[in-house]
């Protein structure tokens, strides 16, 4: 594909430090991506719910609305991936953010290749859910089911025992990678890498944040775990029932 027929990926910047929403966007539009800057969570809030964006940078600390309570509002369901950007590498910040529905973090200050090579991570792996939708469209295959857990590829839904589970695009391709390697543990160094596109860092619990969100959102529906910790290891998704 030539670089006149890629698409520009545009990016919703959420964030109240008007001279680095500033230099994040110059620097940004150099790269081929479309920005639309807010500098306070309400207004960011409305042009998440008004516009189709392919990704949205959401920095915590803010004026009317902060970040968790974007987040909050836009519910734990939503399809746009949500990259935040925290201040000073706050653990708690991190991981509640995820919990509410982030799909990963970056912490302030950060180089700006660093939020590029970020950027694109999360884009390559949503580019990858749409690609295998896409091939299940045209090409049907049978839908897997493993323990009472379907996975639909052409609709990218996943259901238990008949009952929708509503996941972030992160926390359904963990679940699908989890449930196409069942039976055996799985590594956080693997999932970050097939599933994240990264490679996991020191001290990083993004991958035990989103496995912890769908092991949660299984157990509503389904009592019965489903999800094995290996302390050291990783995790199993169980075969279970037939």
């Amino acid at each position: 594909m030539t670089q006149s027929t890629v698409q520009t990926k545009h990016i919703l910047l959420i964030d109240d430090d008007a001279e680095l929403a500033e230099l994040l966007t110059e620097y940004l539009e150099t790269e081929n991506f479309k920005v639309t800057s807010c500098l306070d969570g309400a207004s960011g809030l409305a042009k998440a719910f008004d516009d189709s964006f392919d990704l949205i940078l959401l920095d915590v600390m803010m004026p009317i609305l902060n970040g968790f309570e974007v987040l909050k509002a836009l519910g734990g369901n939503h399809k746009t991936p949500i990259l935040m950007l925290t201040a000073k590498g706050d653990d708690n910040d991190r991981i509640l953010g995820l919990e509410l529905g982030a799909d990963d973090y970056l912490a302030k200050p950060f180089k700006h290749r660093e939020l590029l090579a970020r950027i694109k991570a999360i884009l390559r792996r949503i580019s990858i859910v749409k690609s295998q939708s896409a091939a299940e469209v045209k090409t049907p295959t049978k839908q897997l089911t493993i323990n009472q857990v379907k996975v639909n590829q052409a609709t990218r839904e996943i259901t238990c025992r008949d009952h929708l589970l509503e996941l972030t695009g992160t926390e359904y391709l963990v679940l699908v990678y989890m449930i196409e390697n069942h039976s055996k543990i799985i590594s956080k160094a693997e999932i970050s890498e097939k599933v994240l596109q990264r490679k996991l860092s020191p001290y990083d619990r993004t991958v035990d944040v989103h496995v912890g969100n769908v092991r949660r959102k299984l157990l509503v529906i389904d009592p019965v775990d489903k999800m094995k910790t290996v302390r050291g290891a990783g995790y199993v998704f169980l075969q279970g029932e037939e």
